[in-house]
């Protein structure tokens, strides 16, 4: 996976910010995919051939491993950093929207005619919405992801041992997760930082909502211009 070209992408999404939206960037960055990539991928390594149990019958280390092991944490931490990461991507779109639409306006009007948008990456009218949007679908995504890993692996836990009796197992067998200590230190930092983007999002959709209710109460406002409500 090419994390870097999904990383330049985003970096467009900085300028149009506020000071917690960039602060989520780095933490996804730094403490999220660069561990991921550069730690986390070679502690699990080849899971299922590293998952050890203390029988020889044909089939019983697989069923016992998918039992214990439904979904990987390394695909599931992908496809969560994949999907928390991806709404920003409405806020590109849209101000590429914008400028298009600028752009097409100048075109038929000249280049002295008055602009649509003041600022096309202002965070007003549309705009606005689609960012908060954007944040909402980050926060739901990451308390998904969460709850799914935490119903899966009982509250992050990662034995050294586990028993299993599942067929075709002769009887109930002891298998032993390898690093136990080492994964179970990872899944923490990992939980930990989703923990602090939740944080974060839900720090930055406060602020956007008590800065536009200020706004909205501030006699010396100016009237709203409705030619940048898209």
């Amino acid at each position: 996976m090419d994390w870097g070209t999904l990383q330049g992408v985003l970096s467009g999404v900085n300028k149009y910010s506020t000071g917690f939206g960039r602060i989520w960037l780095s933490v996804v960055f730094i403490f999220r995919v660069l561990v991921y990539v550069v730690a986390a991928e070679s502690v699990w390594g080849d899971e299922q051939s590293d998952f050890v149990c203390n029988t020889l019958q044909p089939g019983c280390p697989n069923t016992c491993y998918d039992h214990y092991f439904p979904v990987s944490h390394i695909r599931l931490w992908a496809l969560q950093l994949i999907c928390i990461t991806t709404p920003s991507l409405l806020v590109v779109l849209h101000v590429a929207y914008r400028k298009e639409r600028e752009r097409k306006h100048k075109m038929k009007h000249g280049e002295n005619c008055s602009r649509l948008y003041k600022n096309t990456g202002k965070k007003h009218g549309g705009l606005w919405w689609t960012y908060l949007i954007s944040l909402i679908f980050k926060t739901g995504f990451e308390i998904g992801f969460l709850y799914v890993l935490h119903c899966i692996y009982n509250r992050f836990h990662l034995p050294r041992l586990v028993k299993c009796s599942m067929f075709p197992c002769p009887n109930i067998v002891d298998c032993f997760i390898a690093k136990p200590t080492e994964k179970r230190v990872f899944t923490y930092f990992m939980v930990g930082g989703s923990g602090l983007c939740i944080v974060l999002n839900i720090s930055e959709i406060l602020y956007l909502l008590f800065k536009r209710c200020f706004q909205c109460c501030n006699k010396n406002s100016k009237k709203p211009d409705f030619t940048e409500q898209l």
